[in-house]
């Protein structure tokens, strides 16, 4: 029986399961996905855990829009009913409603839980079947995934958002153009065989949101707009591209202007690389900063604080996600990239592909906003 346990006792359990806490909380929502509402209790037994960590874990995903509370456990949140004057889509000599399509992506804390429910919603609408599965930006997991999407599931079609950096993730950018189903990329694009034919794919133009940034405190007369980019996001170097593009554009000063590669925030180096950023800004002049992504902008905020760095008198702030920059004090001001959207779109794409494999590759970019708050007027 499962039982509230020390924090110590529940991270030796999840070990000795072998599960990290994000492959916990991905194995919870694929139970939910196969049996609906279960309870804490259950979910405990099932994932060899306590049932305050089940707790802690729906707490997070409710927050996150994946899942809702239940009385005395949990369920998938449910997409709008689709309208009822519209019907499934149908292919010659296939219903849609028979169709099911594997989704694959990095994270389902951070990011991915609006572009899952863009795709629920809009699988709801055509009567198709969703199977999600969480991987961890490793390209090993990710593979196991999608494989067994094919293989066990007998998926019609897959979404994925792959790892498509260092010599794994270009194979594993291969093995899917293989893997005998069609496949949408989403946020990721992709070329492949001799003559780099495009994969069908949706994507943020993630360096035009970086150029409305720029832009953006440009017109509040900051002549030097600093940058921060984590070294391991994926996003970075389309936002580096769009900073870069809109400073010479602007002709705006970049020589001496902070353009910082740094660790996360969650790394013990973190700390020292924020201060290192400040004290340059402080030695160039630099007023200004785009900040990738929420955590590290919140964070820099913070330290902003601790320093007597007034935000925005002292230096104006821009983040890039718009996952929690409403939160901060002052709230952040933010380029958010249509999560949403994306779903809805790269399901649309996969739909068309099923419907006619012969159609060309699309490649489809969806603008992101920009959203003004207190960090940067």
């Amino acid at each position: 029986m499962a039982t509230d346990a020390s924090p110590a006792e529940d991270q030796a359990a999840a070990d000795a399961a072998g599960r990290l806490p994000d492959e916990r909380r991905n194995r919870l929502v694929e139970l939910l996905l196969r049996r609906g509402i279960m309870r804490v209790h259950d979910l405990a037994t099932e994932l060899a855990v306590s049932a305050i960590t089940i707790r802690r874990d729906i707490t997070l995903l409710a927050e996150e829009g994946v899942i809702r509370r239940v009385r005395g456990g949990a369920t998938l949140t449910e997409p709008p009913e689709p309208a009822p004057a519209r019907e499934p889509a149908e292919a010659p000599g296939q219903a849609a409603a028979s169709l099911t399509v594997g989704m694959v992506v990095p994270s389902l804390d951070y990011y991915y839980p609006d572009v899952i429910r863009g795709v629920r919603e809009a699988a709801a609408a055509a009567g198709v079947r969703v199977v999600l599965r969480g991987a961890t930006y490793q390209v090993a997991d990710e593979r196991r995934q999608l494989a067994s999407l094919i293989d066990s599931v007998g998926v019609d079609g897959l979404l994925v958002a792959p790892t498509t950096e260092s010599d794994e993730g270009e194979e594993l950018v291969r093995w899917l153009q293989t893997a005998g189903v069609p496949v949408v990329l989403i946020e990721r694009a992709a070329a492949v065989g001799p003559y780099r034919e495009a994969m069908e794919s949706v994507v943020s133009d993630h360096a035009l949101g970086a150029a409305m940034a720029v832009r953006h405190l440009a017109a509040f007369g900051h002549r030097r707009v600093g940058l921060i980019t984590t070294i391991t996001s994926p996003t970075a170097p389309h936002v580096r591209a769009g900073w870069r593009l809109a400073c010479e554009e602007l002709g705006l000063e970049t020589e001496g202007t902070p353009q910082a590669r740094t660790v996360d925030r969650r790394d013990p180096g973190w700390a020292r690389a924020l201060d290192d950023v400040l004290d340059a800004c402080l030695a160039s002049g630099t007023r200004a900063l785009l900040v990738h992504s929420d955590p590290e902008a919140i964070s820099l905020v913070e330290r902003c604080q601790d320093r007597g760095i007034r935000v925005p008198d002292d230096l104006a702030v821009v983040t890039y996600d718009d996952e929690v920059a409403e939160l901060c004090d002052p709230p952040l001001t933010a380029i958010r990239p249509p999560k949403t959207d994306i779903g809805r779109a790269a399901f649309a794409l996969l739909l068309e592909r099923l419907h006619d494999p012969g159609r060309p590759a699309h490649r489809v970019v969806v603008g992101p906003q920009l959203i003004v708050r207190h960090s940067s007027s």
